[in-house]
Parts: structure tokens; C-alpha cells; sequence
């Protein structure tokens, strides 16, 4: 064993006698033949044997409770990232704990090829809170997507024949990573270097009535938008475009399918965001939230849709299974009995309050979008650098579009946590408001 180790009690981990980690292998120590921190090791073991697909920030954490997370050194940070919209209940929720060990002692996963005691009971409350009909559960956001395209395909086919298969997307979405949700994807960022992608897509500009009249026709079966942008910077669609959405689905018999994978389930105040803009779909994906952290996304349907897929034509080996589907009843549950939604209702008013307070006072900010718990401020400065900042302050903060800071904070939140949150940024901003004006001097002066 490396100098600065000592044999744990544990045979396959170690303890590190100058910074106190533990339980990491003894093979990191003879790799490096010098002692390593915790994050060190996990990064050099990520480094080594993933796939390079993430570019993480130098933080490691080793569990959560409520609105904190810890790292592996027991430092505290103020979570307004959620997982990217996942932890709505925050960290550990004792309820959650509770169900998922009750759960997971008498049945995890059974597949599909036959019933479970719960799948047929999230369901009903999907439906009860929606107002649609039938469900689909997957295991992600972008498989809920895929089969939403599917079932608009099948119903499109249906009503209009092999042609009736266009679909219209906005520019500037995220709908996934896969082929199909790719393909819906406005942002040539995600879509370069996986062409040909799914054919048939038109793109339109978010907000832009004029071009989709001109884009949706007898060929189309289904409109597919976010009623809110997410990684697309925070961004909504106005009650006028989507009024508009619907009326020309009506008129050519297409579905209209929103994603709101990220801003439904509670986080603008409602139990979905097309009940906050009054304007109905005939298909909604959703996802993150659900089950608490537990992977289980769907998509929900009206029975117009749902009557044109039979068995055999879609299906999934993880949706819906016993664990998921229990955690998703209590998650649902958790939400009503704890007066969330009104929480995010009250709280996210304050945050964006709060924000507009920074918008009003710092040259570096623009203006701040969206609503709820899901937030954004634009800068006029890239924002990677105070996420990296705040996380010194131990804040977590998250960027978008490169200069958008995105808000998706736990439906937990208190003003308190706000004001955190706020102080932090005044103080990053504050930094960063006389490298503004700066450089809007220096253009000035050139000019």
C-alpha cells in the first residue's frame, strides 16, 4: 500500500490519510503511486473507461437531503438545478425512501408480459389530472417522444394514407437524443453528424403564426412543440401560436403533441403546462419528475389517437414497471397532500421577482424568462463561468444556450433559499458588471 493509506475494514477500498475520502479501490493509489482525492479518483476512473460525452463540473456528491446536496468532503450546496428537473421532491424525500425499500423487497421488474399492481393505477391518475384517456409508460423523455411520433404516424396513416406521415417542429426545440426525437430537434447542434435523420420535418420559427399556416397542410400528422423551451433558453410559446397550433391541427386532422418532458408535472403551478396557456393536445410526453429520480417517462393520449395502435406495435422492456410506476402514485401524491403546486406557484413568483431585481441593476444581465420553477437569466456574458463560480459559493446554478441560467429548482424551495441564492449571484455579478461596461467602454472607444 501507497504511503498516506491505510487498510479499511472493507477489502476492495481504502482511506486516505491526508484528505479523509473513502472506500475508493487500492488501485487507484498503485496507478498514480501518489494519494488521490475522491473526485480525482471518480474522474480518472470516468476518464479512463466512459464514453466522452459529458463535460462535468469538478464536483462530486455523495448524497442529498431536501433542497442540498453534499459533497464527498461534507461541503453544502443550494440546489437550484434539480438534476435538471428530475428531484421536483428534493433529495431523500422520507416518502420516497420509504416506498422504493417497501418496493424493491417484494418486486422490481416483472416486463411487460404481464400485469403489475400499479402501472393501471398511475395511469388512472394521469388521466384523472389530465383529462386525456390512455397511457403509455417508457423508461425516458425521448422514448416518450418516439412513441408519440409513432402513434401520430399510425393515426395519420390512418385518416389520410402513406402521405399523410409531415410532421412540423419549431426551431430552437430539444425533444432527445434519439433518432426520432432528433429529428424534431431545431438546433443543428444536436443533429450534426447523425444525418440522414427522420425525413418529412418541417421547421418553423417559435411564435411565427404567418410561417406555420404556411407549414402544416393536408399531409401532416402532427405538430410537435414545447409549450416552453428548456435547454432551448427558457423560451414560451404565446397563447396566440398556440391557439394557432390547435386550430390547424383541428382543420387537418393532425395530432398536436406537446413536450413537456421538463416543464410539466408541476413545474409551472400546474400539473402541466398546457393547463397554464388554456390550450389542450392530443398527446403530451412527459417524463423527469415522475418517479422521483427513478427513470419512467410517458406519454398520454386522447382516445381519438390511441384508438389507431393495437398490440404488437409498440412497446417497451423497462416502462411502467412495479417500482417506477408505485414511486410515480407517490410522487403524485407527495405533490397534492404537500400543497406543492402552490408552493411553486408562491416561491417561483419571488424568484422571479428576485431576478428581475438583477436584470434592473446589472449590466451583465438582459432579462429573465419564464415562470414557476422553471426560470432562466439571460446575460450578456457567458454563463459557464458563474455556474463554475457558484459552485465555490456552493450554489448550484446550470446554463443553457450559453448564456442563459437556468432555474429548475426543487418544488421544496423557500424564499429563504431564494434569497441564498440571489446574494450569490449579486456577488458574481457584481464581478463580472465592471468587465461589461469594460469592454462596452473599450468598443465605444474604438468606434
Amino acid at each position: 500500500m501507497v504511503s498516506g493509506f491505510r487498510d479499511s475494514p472493507v477489502t476492495t477500498a481504502s482511506v486516505c490519510g491526508f484528505c479523509g475520502s473513502r472506500r475508493y479501490p487500492p488501485s487507484a493509489a498503485t496507478f498514480y503511486n501518489e494519494p488521490m482525492s475522491r473526485l480525482h479518483h471518480i474522474a480518472d476512473m470516468e476518464k479512463r473507461f466512459l464514453l466522452p460525452t459529458y463535460n462535468r463540473y469538478p464536483v462530486a456528491f455523495e448524497r442529498g437531503k431536501g433542497v442540498f446536496l453534499y459533497d464527498f468532503e461534507g461541503k453544502k450546496y443550494l440546489d437550484f438545478v434539480a438534476g435538471l428537473g428530475v428531484n421536483a421532491l428534493g433529495h431523500a424525500h422520507p416518502r420516497i425512501v420509504k416506498t422504493i425499500r417497501e418496493q424493491a423487497a417484494r418486486v422490481i421488474h416483472l416486463s411487460n408480459l404481464y400485469y403489475n399492481e400499479y402501472q393501471g393505477q398511475l395511469a388512472e391518475r394521469l388521466c384523472q389530472l389530465s383529462g386525456f384517456d390512455r397511457v403509455f409508460f417508457s423508461n425516458s423523455g425521448t422514448e416518450a417522444m418516439e412513441g408519440a411520433i409513432k402513434l401520430a404516424r399510425l393515426a395519420g396513416h390512418k385518416a389520410g394514407g402513406a402521405a399523410k406521415s409531415q410532421l412540423v417542429a419549431l426551431e430552437g426545440s430539444y425533444h432527445g437524443r434519439t433518432f426520432g426525437s432528433l429529428s424534431l430537434t431545431g438546433q443543428d447542434k444536436y443533429r450534426k453528424g447523425f444525418e440522414p435523420l427522420l425525413e418529412n420535418v418541417t421547421f418553423v420559427a417559435q411564435n411565427n403564426v404567418e410561417a406555420l399556416h404556411a407549414a402544416v397542410n393536408a399531409n401532416t400528422c402532427a405538430i410537435v412543440l414545447e409549450p416552453i423551451f428548456g435547454e432551448g433558453g427558457i423560451l414560451e410559446c404565446s397563447e396566440d401560436f398556440l391557439r394557432a397550433c390547435r386550430t390547424l391541427a383541428d382543420q387537418h386532422h393532425a395530432a398536436l403533441i406537446f413536450d413537456e418532458i421538463q416543464c410539466g408535472l408541476g413545474r409551472t403551478g400546474h400539473y402541466f403546462a398546457f393547463q397554464t396557456f388554456d390550450v389542450v393536445p392530443d398527446i403530451v410526453a412527459i417524463a423527469k419528475p415522475i418517479a422521483a429520480g427513478v427513470p419512467l417517462g410517458a406519454f398520454l393520449s386522447k382516445e381519438h389517437f390511441a384508438s389507431a395502435i393495437s398490440p404488437g406495435q409498440h412497446g417497451t422492456t423497462f416502462g411502467g414497471g412495479p417500482l417506477a410506476c408505485r414511486v410515480g402514485l407517490e410522487y403524485l401524491a407527495i405533490v397534492e397532500e404537500e400543497r406543492l403546486l402552490e408552493n411553486v406557484a408562491k416561491v417561483g413568483g419571488y424568484l422571479h421577482q428576485q431576478l428581475q431585481g438583477l436584470v434592473d441593476k446589472y449590466a451583465a444581465t438582459r432579462e429573465v424568462r419564464g415562470r414557476g420553477f422553471i426560470q432562466g437569466l439571460v446575460l450578456d456574458i457567458p454563463a459557464r463561468p458563474l455556474v463554475e463560480q457558484g459552485l465555490a459559493e456552493g450554489v448550484l446554478f446550470n446554463v443553457t444556450q450559453d448564456t442563459v441560467l437556468r432555474f429548475l429548482p426543487p418544488f421544496l424551495l423557500e424564499e429563504k433559499h431564494v434569497d441564498k441564492g440571489i446574494r450569490v449571484l449579486k456577488k458574481l455579478l457584481g464581478k463580472k458588471r465592471k468587465k461589461a461596461r469594460s469592454a462596452l467602454s473599450e468598443v465605444a472607444t474604438a468606434s
